[in-house]
């Protein structure tokens, strides 16, 4: 909830917003809702960082749960959950909590449907990997407007590398299996996992 204008608690907030907008923001609950694990941590982690309180949910059936038991002012969710989609979530947080500021985390392929999910409630969304950084702008930015694009974003380079270390554990890190469903050559693979991250 925004402190109202008028006060001097409100001119406070707002001089502390200009550096950070989430102090301008009481209630500062975070639900994120991905089944990627190493991500999810990960985002967390970057999340509570920022002063977000953060829970996670790793399926669409708890994340309903989580906003059941309390609906939070913010989320992050996943479209694809191995149990649904992550638009049941959204819908169901626009329901408990129709202020609250939902952004729905999709694959490039799913663009379109992105924006079918923010014409259903979603307050936004970005294609992954998306960074805190991203992610935390876009829950700050103005309803109606789109976040400042990130000062320093992601080189393609390290967009693909993502990719490729997500897929990679989400095959659980079978260097023959990730190379077959990237449809890698598997010495290509190898090569690409054993070098550090590209900046």
């Amino acid at each position: 909830m925004l402190t109202q204008p008028g006060t001097a608690a409100a001119t406070d907030a707002a001089v502390l917003s200009d550096a950070d907008p989430l102090a301008a923001f009481s209630d500062r609950s975070l639900l994120i809702v991905d089944d990627d694990k190493p991500f999810s941590t990960r985002l967390a982690r970057a999340m509570e960082s920022r002063g977000y309180h953060v829970q996670v949910a790793d399926s669409v059936a708890d994340g309903v749960s989580a906003v059941e038991t309390r609906a939070p002012a913010f989320a992050v969710i996943d479209m694809r959950l191995g149990d649904g989609n992550g638009l049941d979530v959204i819908a169901r947080l626009k329901e408990r909590r129709p202020e609250a500021r939902g952004v729905i985390l999709t694959g490039y392929g799913n663009i379109a449907t992105a924006v079918t999910a923010v014409k259903l409630g979603a307050f936004d969304y970005l294609a992954k990997p998306a960074d805190a950084d991203e992610i935390h702008g876009t829950l700050m930015a103005q309803p109606g407007e789109r976040a400042d694009p990130p000062e320093n974003p992601m080189s393609a380079d390290r967009v693909r590398w993502e990719h490729i270390q997500r897929v990679y554990e989400l095959c659980g890190r079978n260097v023959s299996e990730t190379a077959r469903r990237l449809n890698m050559h598997r010495r290509t693979l190898q090569r690409i996992l054993a070098k550090r991250a590209p900046r």
